[in-house]
């Protein structure tokens, strides 16, 4: 469930006319070529969450937000929009339902060039549609 949530996740993300109106690119990944800001989901990992009759999982997943920025909060209206995007993440997916979505921490980074990098570290639990066998 892992994989398909991080598929649903981007696809909600890209379809938020906010964030896509200000964001290069919403992708997985760092993006090979592509002019700040950008959006990526960087990394995930899962554990078991399965019940007695569902197969689940909690997968923590870290957005990284790459831009430009001399100032602390440069970026801070920017991360206001993505934190509400994905709070706003629908619990029905496909093949799979959201029991909870978490905030879990966020770091934030001055880099070279006055450019900025914000990761942003959610839990998502989560349970298969059907029955396990």
């Amino acid at each position: 469930m892992e994989i398909p949530l991080r598929a649903s996740l981007i696809a909600w993300l890209a379809a938020d006319p906010a964030l896509s109106g200000q964001l290069n690119a919403i992708v997985e990944e760092a993006p090979s070529r592509t002019a700040l800001p950008w959006l990526a989901l960087a990394a995930s990992a899962s554990a078991d969450w399965s019940c007695k009759d569902r197969a689940g999982r909690e997968v923590r997943a870290a957005l990284e937000l790459h831009c430009r920025g001399d100032r602390p909060d440069a970026a801070a209206a920017l991360v206001a929009a993505i934190e509400a995007c994905v709070a706003a993440f629908p619990a029905a997916q496909t093949g799979f339902r959201v029991v909870t979505a978490t905030f879990l921490r966020a770091r934030a980074e001055q880099r070279a060039a006055n450019t900025r990098a914000i990761l942003l570290e959610y839990r998502f639990r989560v349970l298969a549609d059907q029955a396990a066998p």
